[in-house]
């Protein structure tokens, strides 16, 4: 593990070094987040879900548990990929990440979303896929900016009224 960790502290010295407004640690087999990300306040992208390599058909993931507190200081994010990560909850304090405009939370076993998740009034792009949802709440509905919600591989049984954009 300290091998896959320290591709994942270089990646983050070279974005510091160019002030990177990207950051890709997707399948690097993290169980926590190294905590010198939080000196790359340009960072705009943030990958750490799974990662697939087609060509050697090999698919790893990240192991994280929890995000770390910290992780809201990265206020100019724009898109966040938690896919396929073992959180067990997502945590509150991501609906104060106001600028996020892409949120992919596909694979997280999510069996409801939480409600601050209506405060990311920025969010045009929105994957829920392969999670545990049965239900939409309405609130889901107020994300005006939405254009892509995907919601495949869930156990919904009907859709709310606003989905159909009437």
């Amino acid at each position: 593990m300290a091998e896959i960790n320290e591709i994942a502290l270089q990646r983050i010295e070279q974005a510091a070094r160019e002030e990177a407004e990207e950051l890709d640690l997707r399948g690097l087999g993290l169980h926590e987040l190294p905590e010198e990300i939080r000196q790359l306040k340009k960072l705009r992208h943030l990958r750490l879900g799974y990662h697939s390599r087609k060509h050697f058909r090999l698919t790893t993931f990240n192991f994280l548990t929890e995000l770390p507190e910290w992780l809201r200081e990265l206020t100019q994010l724009q898109s966040l990929d938690l896919s396929s990560t073992n959180l067990t909850e997502l945590p509150e304090w991501l609906g104060q990440l106001t600028q996020l405009q892409s949120l992919n939370l596909s694979r997280t076993n999510l069996t409801e979303l939480p409600e601050w998740l209506g405060q990311l009034t920025q969010l045009q792009r929105l994957d829920l896929s392969f999670n545990k949802l049965t239900e939409l709440p309405e609130w889901l509905g107020q994300l005006t900016q939405l254009q892509s919600l995907n919601l495949s591989s869930n156990n919904l049984t009907e859709l709310p009224e606003w989905l159909g954009g009437s």
